[in-house]
């Protein structure tokens, strides 16, 4: 198994900026593709980013394209996403999960929030305006 922590959340102005990580431990993290998603209220989880186990792919949707940087420290267990621009929108929580193995490195996989097996608690971004 693989147990995730996410951390970094917080209240902040629009156009300011927050990190988020996520730390693993558990089985093999380095081995693991690692997603980020998000859920306001009343919507449903969406997917933000995702990295690959070794950190050299990387995907993003597009309204974060530009604005977010999502990376890995293999050594540390710890993902991060940096978070830049933020506005209203963002507000969310936001969850890490791992990778179900197998599952390709396709934009129809990395979306599904059913290609995920391990997922953390969340942690809380609101950005306000």
């Amino acid at each position: 198994q693989v147990q995730l922590v996410e951390s970094g959340g917080g209240l902040v102005q629009a156009g300011g900026s927050l990190r988020l990580s996520c730390t693993a431990s558990g089985r093999s993290f380095s081995s693991v593709h690692i997603g980020w998603f998000r859920q306001a209220p009343e919507n449903e989880r969406e997917f933000v980013s995702a990295i690959s186990w070794s950190g050299i792919n990387t995907y993003y949707t597009d309204s974060v394209k530009g604005r977010f940087t999502i990376s890995r420290d293999n050594a540390r267990n710890t993902v991060y996403l940096q978070m830049n621009s933020l506005n209203a929108e963002d507000t969310a929580v936001y969850y890490c999960a791992a990778m179900k193995p197998g599952k390709g490195w396709t934009w129809i996989q990395l979306r599904a929030v059913t290609s995920f097996e391990y997922w953390g608690q969340g942690t809380s971004v609101t950005v306000s305006s």
